[in-house]
């Protein structure tokens, strides 16, 4: 052939093979992407991923942590690979649920050296747990199973009580996190987006009965809470919502909200904070229609898990106080992360304070908070999946 029609032959299938590959549909954005401006500067943030493996016991940041006066942190368990969520048993052991990485639930005694034992292994997702009358419930994106006589059983579970098999799955916001209040499981299903108008399976908080029976939707307008308790006062419900990505780099704040009355509705998708219509779902909306922060948290903070402290070891001001793991914004270019502390003002909203500081160097994360668990003694476990760890924080007096 000669070099002309070798040339020829090269440039048609060139040709043919840049066509179809002009005509092949571009890669589907990644749900948290979505929404993403079309700077170098938004290309650069994606989500801060956890460490594949835990950080050494000697290089935890526990010593760089700051706290009020006459309170001290200690690393209480490390090794602990993507430590989530945090419930004990009647036995004493506490159990660890992990997200993306761990895929699996440890259970860690209390007593004794703190070495985690995977009691559930190979479940994606495993992150929403909570313990009741012997009873280890868990939930991941598709499911929700009880685990009964748990403690007696941890090297063999069993096979579990399925209570619900229609959850929505899907990967954005679909970790869980669960809580027994009055004889009902409580759990959250976020939005299945970065910004969206879901429909009735999402964004709401959910309650069932024990045996997974009598499903009823108790908030709505909730686009992703990892975190709530309740007021061991009042009985109300008090959770942390995420808010939208890619708005801007300050705006809008993540929520603390105070839930009085059943089916109330929190703004997503049409109103973020309680104060600012969103651009595409918020024509011919009010955000006086919608139930109103009781705080606002910072943005993108990543409010994560909120707990009521019930203990007796930390000064008076604190008891009756709620706890709040920030972990931290990816969506935002300067990090920041803390344990935050606020206070119900008895009026519906809250005041929240810095607790522990010490998160982050240099605008790098060093760890990375997300549930809290207060034990007999009146002392708290603060759990870090990004470093592998739970850290203990006790009060000696000044």
């Amino acid at each position: 052939m000669s070099t002309i029609r070798q040339r020829a032959a090269i440039a048609v299938l060139f040709c043919a093979a840049a066509t179809a590959w002009a005509q092949q549909p571009p890669a589907e954005e990644p749900g948290w992407a979505k929404g993403r401006p079309k700077t170098d500067a938004a290309n650069q943030l994606a989500p801060v991923p956890a460490f594949p493996i835990p950080t050494a016991a000697d290089q935890l940041p526990t010593a760089k942590f700051k706290l009020p006066p006459g309170f001290k942190v200690e690393t209480w368990a490390s090794g602990v690979l993507d430590a989530r969520e945090l419930r004990q048993g009647a036995k004493g052991n506490v159990f660890v649920s992990t997200l993306f990485v761990g895929n699996k639930v440890y259970a860690i005694p209390e007593k004794g050296k703190h070495e985690a034992k995977t009691v559930i292994d190979k479940m994606p997702f495993a992150t929403g747990i909570a313990y009741h009358n012997g009873s280890l419930y868990l939930a991941t994106n598709t499911h929700i199973y009880r685990y009964d006589n748990i403690e007696d059983k941890l090297d063999n579970p069993g096979t579990p009580v399925i209570l619900s098999d229609k959850l929505p799955g899907g990967q954005d916001h679909s970790w869980r996190y669960l809580r027994v209040h009055k004889d009902k499981l409580y759990y959250a299903v976020g939005a299945p987006c970065n910004l969206c108008d879901p429909d009735d399976k999402h964004a709401r908080i959910f309650r069932m009965n024990l045996d997974g029976s009598n499903v009823e939707t108790i908030a709505q307008g909730v686009r992703n809470t990892v975190g709530f308790d309740f007021d061991p006062k009042t009985g109300d419900l008090w959770f942390t919502d995420n808010g939208r990505d890619w708005f801007s780099e300050d705006l809008p704040n993540d929520e603390l909200n105070h839930l009085t009355k059943v089916g109330q509705h929190f703004g997503f998708p049409y109103c973020h904070q309680g104060n600012i219509l969103d651009g595409e779902f918020g024509w011919g909306k009010s955000c006086d229609d919608y139930v109103k922060p009781a705080a606002l948290l910072g943005p993108h903070a990543a409010g994560l898990g909120l707990t009521f402290y019930n203990g007796k070891m930390f000064p008076p001001k604190y008891q009756g106080a709620m706890f709040i793991a920030r972990h931290g914004p990816w969506n935002r270019t300067k990090k920041y992360a803390d344990v935050a502390v606020a206070w119900p003002d008895g009026k519906g909203g809250a005041r929240v304070e810095p607790f522990m500081t010490g998160f982050v160097e240099n605008n790098n994360y060093l760890g990375r908070p997300v549930d809290f668990l207060v034990l007999k003694d009146g002392s708290m476990l603060v759990s870090d999946d990004h470093a592998g760890a739970i850290y203990r924080i006790s009060y000696g007096g000044k």
